[in-house]
């Protein structure tokens, strides 16, 4: 049944063999094996092929046990939560939720962002403090972000928080000609050329006037962080674009059947 999903869901629409070339032909699952074959010439198709179940051994039942796991839960799937129902050591379950992630990542979007965009940056990492009870935030990894008003999210992890990564991130992702809610913020003072900019003054305790205001990609910040400090505790610098693409996921098709959609993406050639 799994496996006809995944065919169903990579091959659904195939109504001529690539072989034969036989418009029309069925093809049938083959007994003992991962494929199905044409009716006519018995050329072979394997769904899992270049996919993230390429010659894995799990079962593909715990696989879609998995993502209905992602699909339903709000604040992420731990390795360890996957490793207990499962009974798979908890490096195998590692790399099951990692797999998955890769096939929630964000890639290219088409249309860009545009009406209303809401733009941000934040920090994430533990708080530091160092002589003389001063904050240090130099260690803590730097995000930036764009959210339409009631529409999608697009969020990038960058290694500096600069002008010059901000406006390259933001060109590439909001359309030019958009609306854009910032705060004061000089790293957005760039956007008047290409955007209509309306700022919020945060250091005069200006959350929102008019209309203008950046609650949607805070919220979608706070949400995150209370997620992966809750739930994963810590994640590294180098694989936080991988978590960060699973709440932009789930964000971006929430108010909709989410497993369809995932089982769509795994679907997908990876390798």
């Amino acid at each position: 049944m799994c496996l006809e999903s995944i065919f169903q869901s990579r091959y659904g629409d195939l109504d001529t063999c690539p072989k034969c070339g036989v418009i029309g032909t069925k093809f049938y699952k083959v007994t003992g094996r991962k494929c199905y074959a044409c009716k006519e010439c018995s050329y072979q198709l394997h769904p899992l092929a270049q996919t993230i179940f390429h010659k894995s051994h799990i079962p593909l039942t715990s696989w879609f046990y998995v993502m209905y796991l992602f699909s339903v839960a709000k604040n992420g799937v731990a390795a360890k939560e996957v490793e207990r129902h499962l009974g798979v050591s908890y490096e195998t379950a590692h790399r099951m939720c990692k797999q998955i992630r890769t096939a929630m990542a964000q890639g290219g979007m088409v249309p860009k962002l545009s009406g209303t965009v809401e733009a941000d940056e934040t920090y994430f990492g533990a708080r530091k403090w160092n002589r003389g009870q001063k904050y240090n935030a130099d260690h803590k990894t730097p995000i930036l972000g764009a959210v339409e008003k009631k529409g999608r999210a697009r969020i990038a992890v960058t290694d500096v928080a600069s002008t010059e990564r901000t406006k390259s991130f933001l060109s590439g992702t909001v359309a030019i000609g958009s609306t854009l809610h910032t705060d004061e913020s000089p790293l957005y003072a760039w956007t008047k050329a290409d955007y209509y900019r309306q700022a919020v003054k945060h250091s005069a305790l200006e959350y929102a006037r008019d209309g203008v205001h950046t609650n949607t990609i805070e919220g979608f910040w706070g949400q995150l962080k209370r997620s992966i400090n809750g739930t994963y505790h810590h994640v590294s610098k180098s694989y936080l674009q991988n978590y960060v693409d699973e709440f932009v996921f789930r964000y971006n098709h929430r108010g909709e059947a989410v497993y369809p959609v995932l089982l769509a993406q795994v679907s997908r050639r990876v390798l």
